[in-house]
Formats: C-alpha cells, structure tokens, sequence
C-alpha cells in the first residue's frame, strides 16, 4: 500500500511540473525542428467570440506553442526509438502513401542522355537490402543512426499533363523568340527505396515520360532524371532533408547547359563550402529520432572565376502564403551564410523562396534566362553564372507582375520550368498560365 501511495506522489508531481510548464513558462514562437512560426495569440473581437473562432484559435495556440515544443517532441521521439529497437518486426511495413508530405513541398552530360524519352530505371546496388521502417507521414527510413536516409512515397501514375501544357502554352504565346524547357526533378526515392519495399512507392519514371510526351516537338525536355541516376553513388541527395543536394543540382544544371547550348564549369570552377551537423526537413516530417541522430555535412559550391551581382525583390507574405506587399528591388548576396548545425542550411540559396531574383554575371552572351521553380530549383541559378548573362529565378507561388510584360522589359531568351515531381504531377496548367494575364 505504501508503495502505491508513493508511485501516486511521483506522477502526481510529475503532472504538476508539466501543468506549471505549460502555464508559466515563455510560450515557444518558431519551431526549428518543424521550421516554421508557431501560432500566436488571436486578436480578440467580439464577433470571433460570438461565432466560436476566438476560443478555437486560443485552443490551437494553446497546443502549437508550448514551451520547449522541440525539445518535447524530440523526447517524444527518442522514447519511441528505444521502444522501436525492442522490436522485432522492424521491416513489417505499412506504408498511408496519401499522408505523403508535398514537397514544395523541399536535383554531369553523357553522350547518351538526350532527353528524348529513352529513360530506364535504375537499380541501384548500395543500400538495396539495407531495413527500413514506417516513420510518421508515409516516411520510410532506411537503416540506422548515423546513417539513416528518410524517402518520401511517391503515390502518383501517369500524371503532369498541366505541367506539360503550361509549358506548351510559354512556347505558343513567345514563339521563336524565346527557348522553352521543361525540367522535373525526381526525389531521392527513386533511387535509394531498398528492394524489399520497392512496391510502396510509384515509379516517378512513369510521371517524367509522360509529361515528356505531352511536350510541343519545340519545347526542350530536360532529363535529368538518367544524369542523376548515373551519378546515385555520390551524394546527390541529403539523407535528412527532402531537397536533393546542391551536387545534385550540379550535375541537373549541367545537363541543362548541353540542352541550352551554353557554356558550362566543372567543379574546380566552384569554392566547395561545408556547413557540418545539418539536419533538414525529414526530421520534422517523420518524427523519427534515428533521423535526427543522422547529420549529414551540407556542401555547396559558390563560383569563383565570374563576376556576379544580385538583386531581391523581397515580398511580404500573410499565414496564408498570400503576397501582401513588395520591396524595391534591393542588391544581396547570392549565398546566404549558416553556421554549423543550422536546419536552415538549404536557405543558403538566396535565402529562401518569397522572392524575384535577378543575377547579373561577367558572362556577356546575350543568353538571359527565367527560371520558374519551387524550391527544388534554388540551387540551381549559382551553377549557370558561367551560362548566361542574366539569370531571373522566379517562384511559382508568390510571383504577382505580368510574364509577358516582365519577359519584354528584361529582354528575356530562354524559360526554364524546373519543379520537383510531386509538383510536376499534381499542378494545373493555370498555376503558371495566369502569370501571363495577371
């Protein structure tokens, strides 16, 4: 009996300490781990508390920004992670593919990648056997810490044909005047899924051919999909992080280089530039503490032999993503500088995506290039200092000027659509055609 009384004591005590955590203490704002601000008290009004919405939103910032959020959660998942390692049946899958995060949603040339269509899947060797387990979303984690490689499901078949048909209406509105390509970005699943659970994810091969084959005969398809896959024993893509890495984006930009028929460094063109203890995005998405416990080194790679200059328009964006105001375009650095152990290292590329860039380079060609992206295409502009004259990255999401003006006023000749194929599958067309009669 006395032993009862005081297991009672301990966790009476025990929830007395949470409760008081969670009442007294400074309520958290931004979550490093999830990377993204927390909700924040609501206005008050009169008529929110009369419909409901005052008490709701209180309820929700009540529960979004505890104290210590990430430290909790981070608790949270090393207590499922010692109970994970009791387990015996870690490769007993079950895979909710339609609880897959979107990526926004966040990858050298052969003589036989000419992007007509002729791609063949891959299998690749490293990894093929290695366990993997169901995390949180649909994340599949392969292996262990320190290792530990997080893969995004990819449930779609077929798909991207407004992708192909934004692409197409660019060609028929600029005509000969301006060279249009399409390019979509595979994830990291494609390549490293090990055998055993090859089955839970669709085959984004399939998706790249057919929007390769929804393409006008003038609109340039980019496969980076086969240069990537040549190149799947390097480091390509970060293992904690849904983005490919910025040496993946090389070789991509490489290839699009060959297509374009412009200029093109080899990496000793480059400064290669290391930001050690990154841990990205699929910590947060998976929940999984063998993710966290797997840093990976963040390498990057600045051009050293081109002059360059950068200039921002910077908007303003509501809870809603909605573009409330703009800045005058303003001179920054083209590469943003985190320290060691930063979630944000992806940033490194012009510091995020809720603005128009535009970079002047040493390289007087004439060629002057759009890129309409998502966040996949950050990395890319760094790599194509040495191709064209002016680069122009835009970000499908947040752009507010009208295209045909925007692509007159700066003399524009090449358009580049670069979107990872999550995006590329599911976009309408009007998500860029509107851009033109905005």
């Amino acid at each position: 009996m006395k032993t009862n009384h005081i297991f009672i004591t301990v966790v009476a005590v025990f929830f007395l300490a949470i409760t008081l955590v969670f009442l007294t203490f400074p309520r958290s704002t931004f979550s490093e781990m999830e990377r993204r601000e927390l909700a924040s008290f609501p206005e008050y009004s009169h008529e929110k508390l009369a419909s409901g919405n005052f008490t709701k939103e209180v309820s929700q910032w009540f529960s979004d920004s505890e104290p210590y959020r990430d430290i909790f959660m981070t608790l949270s998942m090393q207590l499922k992670g010692l109970i994970a390692l009791q387990r015996s049946d870690e490769d007993a899958i079950t895979i909710h593919a339609d609880n897959t995060p979107t990526a926004q949603a966040s990858t050298p040339v052969d003589p036989d990648l000419s992007g007509d269509g002729n791609m063949d899947e891959f299998n690749v060797t490293e990894g093929r056997d290695a366990k993997a387990k169901i995390a949180s979303n649909g994340i599949i984690v392969v292996g262990n810490a320190p290792n530990a490689r997080a893969l995004m499901i990819y449930g779609g078949i077929g798909g991207g044909d407004g992708y192909a048909a934004a692409a197409n209406k660019y060609k028929e509105t600029f005509g000969s005047k301006v060279n249009v390509y399409c390019m979509v970005i595979p994830s990291s699943t494609e390549y490293y899924l090990p055998e055993k659970v090859k089955g839970k994810s669709k085959a984004m091969l399939t998706t790249i051919k057919n929007i390769h084959s929804k393409l006008r005969s003038d609109v340039k398809p980019v496969d980076v999909y086969t240069i990537l896959g040549h190149h799947s024993s390097e480091p390509i893509f970060l293992r904690t992080d849904h983005h490919w890495a910025p040496l993946g984006a090389f070789y991509a930009a490489k290839k699009f280089a060959d297509v374009a028929g412009v200029p093109f460094k080899d990496l000793g063109s480059y400064e290669k530039k290391v930001i050690h203890g990154f841990v990205g995005t699929m910590y947060g998405y998976s929940k999984d503490i063998a993710v966290k416990n797997s840093p990976e080194d963040f390498v990057f790679y600045k051009p050293k032999d081109v002059a360059y200059k950068t200039t921002y328009i910077n908007y303003t964006i509501d809870e809603n993503y909605n573009v409330t105001a703009e800045s005058k375009p303003t001179s920054g650095e083209l590469f943003y500088t985190y320290k060691d152990g930063s979630s944000l290292a992806y940033n490194t590329f012009m510091g995020g995506d809720a603005k128009i860039t535009q970079v002047r380079t040493g390289t007087g060609n004439g060629r002057r290039l759009i890129i309409i992206k998502d966040s996949f295409g950050n990395a890319l502009p760094g790599y194509l200092c040495y191709s064209f004259e002016e680069i122009h990255v835009i970000d499908s999401r947040y752009f507010t000027k009208n295209m045909k003006k925007y692509v007159v006023d700066n003399k524009i000749t090449d358009i580049l659509f670069a979107n990872n194929v999550f995006k590329a599958y599911s976009v309408k067309a009007s998500h860029y055609t509107d851009f033109l009669k905005q």
